[in-house]
């Protein structure tokens, strides 16, 4: 008894983590309402603040100011990149952010013009990334999606199957009892009858 109920909650925990992974695979792919975006940090320059792996949710803001942390595209690299506003400047009016990443010795080289600002972090969630990243490749989608959701899908099957058999079996008993109880009630008639004479 104790068993299955450690079976049983360990079964929940099991479907509620894949079920997690699989949204967050599938919303990191599609567009969420609102503009928000999940983002995974790959290193460790905004350390402590936000670890290496970490999933950022993102979203733009209508200002940004010093002290913000951002994540805007990065020039060259085609990939975005997670760092601190450190400084303001205006020129030629436009709005240049000076960044830098919280473990870093020296602010960024470029300067990152408003319109490159892709939104500013909200919260950010350790170690996910790794687990999100893996899901995004062919091997992790296999072991983390697909495996995980067949064996839910045999398991439910298998209830399913289960339940069947049992309601076709009390099915088939409660028939055989009704049998039983009307050639009972037709032998008490033919006893209880007096021949003719």
């Amino acid at each position: 008894m104790r068993q299955m109920k450690i079976s049983k909650i360990l079964n929940t925990l099991v479907t509620i983590i894949i079920v997690s992974v699989v949204l967050l695979v599938v919303v990191s792919f599609l567009p969420i309402p609102g503009n928000y975006k999940l983002l995974i940090v790959e290193s460790g320059s905004m350390e402590p603040a936000i670890h290496t792996g970490s999933v950022v949710i993102v979203k733009p803001a209508e200002s940004y100011q010093a002290k913000d942390i951002v994540t805007f595209a990065d020039k060259g690299k085609g990939k975005t990149t997670t760092h601190r506003i450190v400084d303001m400047e205006v020129a030629a009016g436009i709005t240049y952010f000076i960044t830098k990443g919280d473990a870093n010795n020296a602010e960024d080289t470029n300067r990152v013009s408003e319109s490159k600002v892709v939104g500013k972090v909200l919260t950010s969630i350790p170690y996910v990334g790794y687990i999100l990243a893996f899901a995004k490749t062919t091997l992790g989608f296999i072991l983390l999606v697909i495996v995980p959701c067949a064996i839910i899908i045999f398991e439910e099957a298998g209830k399913i199957f289960k339940e069947m058999k049992l309601s076709k079996k009390k099915k088939s008993e409660s028939e055989n009892t009704d049998s039983e109880k009307n050639n009972s009630i037709i032998e008490t008639t033919d006893s209880g009858q007096n021949p003719e004479l």
